[in-house]
């Protein structure tokens, strides 16, 4: 039998989270405080861009399984299970700012009429559960059972209902059995390993995992500047160490470095939990430092390739972080293209889906196009920024025709450099 389900939060996580509990068979009702967004989701329309959601979220809509609104009272009235998925943004200093779950969790103590159990779903520091179940017990004034889940998500943006709907594990925080059944039964049609810990341990899980990550794409960044530097090839270096099993090929792609909502806001908040705990966590601040010099590094390649930037058109292919979403929170592109243009540069950028959210952040210097032959019309270089596949399967020759120069600058090793040298133009990638 399904579970009654609450989210309260549809952003990136919640929406894909609550659509795939309704996919397989649960109630979910999901909730925001933004009521354009839920307005929009009613009229079956999607805010964020993510592969297979849309068609999931019209499906169950269609079916009774998936419904929106905006109150919490609501929301705790037609579910058993809630799971808080709201926003934690970096503060200033880098910690996450949990005011939004702090209130998520005074409303649904003060809307409850019976035992519920509220799932954190969304990253949080350690001990996060610890003052949620503080707050649920002081706001609660008809001292009503409840129980706290640390629930972490590991979607990929891109791949997220893949993820959700196919996960390789599942993992559940929690300090009562009662909890543990019911979260078990919650996702027992995953058909996935579930793994039950403590809450802090659940907690830890998710930023040890990402943080993890983020390691190995700037410890692979940083193997390509040595490669550049000594005159070795990034891809035999990777093809030498990932067929050791310990080692693995994920996240070893050199490039111009990670980006997202994710991997910069956990390393960060990561740093700063540890530094409550006393340690300092100096291989993650140097994980920090690497990622950001990267980019830094794609500019200089640019400027050394064509000597002088001021004054000349460059083509952009790519604004999202990453291909198959229209994200552009901390977007590699935005400090590549802006110094770009501070240098002088007149850009013509296009990316297959994050035109309208990167017009909000890019305006002066920039020139968004229709599609890539558009962008590379007249350039005295094209720059690739995010690997869509779409720019893997370019008519090169066409690219080379519309270019007023030949030449490529490529942040994702996408083209075999001997086919691109074959083809006239001159390539430059990374570590190769």
């Amino acid at each position: 039998m399904g579970k009654r389900v609450g989210i309260i939060g549809v952003g990136y996580v919640g929406l894909v989270t609550g659509t795939c509990l309704a996919e397989v068979g649960h109630e979910v009702y999901g909730i925001d405080s933004n009521t354009a967004k839920i307005d929009m989701l009613r009229r079956g329309q999607v805010p964020i861009y993510e592969p297979g959601l849309a068609e999931l979220i019209a499906k169950n809509m269609a079916e009774g399984r998936l419904a929106f609104g905006t109150e919490t009272d609501e929301c705790v009235r037609r579910s058993d299970i809630i799971f808080i998925c709201v926003n934690t943004p970096p503060k200033p200093n880098g910690q996450a700012d949990l005011r939004y779950v702090d209130l998520a969790a005074r409303n649904v103590a003060q809307a409850m009429g019976g035992y519920r159990i509220l799932v954190d779903k969304s990253t949080v520091p350690v001990h996060t559960g610890e003052k949620v179940r503080e707050t649920v017990k002081r706001h609660n004034k008809k001292n009503l059972e409840f129980d706290i889940v640390s629930n972490p998500e590991f979607l990929r943006e891109g791949s997220a209902v893949a993820d959700a709907m196919h996960p390789d594990r599942i993992v559940v925080g929690v300090t009562s059995e009662r909890a543990a059944t019911a979260m078990r039964e919650l996702y027992e049609p995953f058909g996935a390993p579930i793994i039950v810990t403590d809450i802090e341990s659940a907690e830890i899980i998710k930023h040890a995992c990402n943080s993890f990550l983020a390691m190995k794409i700037s410890f692979i960044n940083s193997i390509a500047a040595i490669c550049e530097a000594a005159g070795a090839k990034i891809d035999e270096v990777v093809e030498g160490m990932s067929l050791d099993k310990r080692i693995g090929r994920e996240f070893l792609h050199a490039g111009i470095g990670y980006g997202g909502s994710c991997f910069p806001k956990d390393v960060s908040a990561f740093i700063h939990i540890a530094e409550d705990f006393g340690y300092d966590f100096t291989i993650l601040k140097a994980v920090q430092a690497v990622n950001a010099h990267q980019r830094t590094r794609f500019v200089k390649k640019i400027e050394q390739t064509l000597w002088v930037v001021g004054d000349k058109t460059i083509g952009v292919l790519g604004l999202a972080f990453k291909p198959n979403t229209d994200d552009m929170r901390n977007a590699p592109s935005i400090d590549i293209i802006q110094a770009l243009v501070h240098d002088g540069a007149k850009v013509r950028a296009y990316d297959p889906v994050a035109v309208p959210n990167a017009q909000k952040i890019l305006d002066e210097g920039v020139t968004f196009c229709k599609d890539p032959y558009e962008a590379a019309h007249g350039a005295d270089a094209l720059v690739i920024v995010t690997e869509w596949d779409e720019f893997r399967e370019l008519d090169l020759e066409r690219v080379r025709e519309l270019l007023a120069q030949p030449i490529i600058i490529d942040g994702r090793n996408i083209f075999d450099p001997a086919q691109m040298k074959a083809l006239g133009f001159v390539y430059e990638s990374i570590g190769r």
